[in-house]
């Protein structure tokens, strides 16, 4: 659609490097095109808390709304599309496909919430590692039938996974090591890592066939 190309910029971000502050203006609206974001809320304590990954196809920033209300930090080398924001309010009252694309990230983006209580409210600490690996996996297109050829990247450091897990690093680190012993997952460094039992990480999360929690 021309008017949407017409509104549209690519902009890059490397590991580590802010992409917007929580309370600054929201110019433009963004979709990840490769690479991850984390998503982080400050404590009045002065602590940061994350509370969300972008992984591509995710969406930053909601139309209506002039500040961004989280900050939003690269976990890795990050391409995202950006749109400004003004044109594209108006292309959703315009254009009903993209209004309906948009209801769709929002239901995505509720029922990824929902998990992430379960997770930090209910599940074990091996059950929130191995569905950390899962999720990885699952959001960066990963095909099942390729287990022991495909690298997939961890997006965050050990000690931000404890973070985002509500875990600690040792914790973490005992995890993953128990799970490269069982022959579920193999590490080719600190950042890469391969899966080599679908099956069993599945069943490691503690999540039923249908994605719910074994009672």
């Amino acid at each position: 659609m021309l008017r949407l190309e017409g509104i549209k910029t690519y902009r890059s971000f490397s590991a580590d490097e802010p992409i917007l502050w929580r309370g600054d203006e929201l110019k433009y609206v963004a979709s990840v095109v490769e690479g991850v974001a984390k998503l982080e809320k400050s404590l009045e304590d002065g602590r940061n808390q994350m509370v969300g990954l972008l992984f591509p196809s995710d969406f930053i920033g909601h139309p209506k709304r002039t500040q961004i209300e989280f900050d939003v930090t690269a976990a890795s080398d990050i391409t995202l599309c950006c749109f400004e924001r003004e044109p594209f309010e108006e292309l959703l009252i315009e254009v009903p496909h993209i209004a309906q694309r948009m209801v769709e990230i929002a239901l995505d983006e509720l029922d990824a919430a929902r998990d992430w209580m379960v997770l930090l409210g209910r599940k074990t600490a091996a059950e929130k590692t191995a569905t950390f690996l899962e999720m990885v996996a699952r959001r960066s297109q990963f095909d099942s039938s390729a287990v022991s050829t495909r690298d997939l990247v961890l997006p965050l450091l050990r000690s931000e996974i404890a973070d985002y897990l509500g875990l600690t690093l040792e914790t973490v680190s005992r995890q993953l090591s128990i799970l490269k012993r069982d022959g579920v997952v193999e590490f080719v460094d600190k950042k890469n890592f391969r899966i080599l039992d679908v099956a069993r990480l599945h069943d490691a999360t503690g999540d039923d066939a249908d994605g719910g929690v074994i009672a």
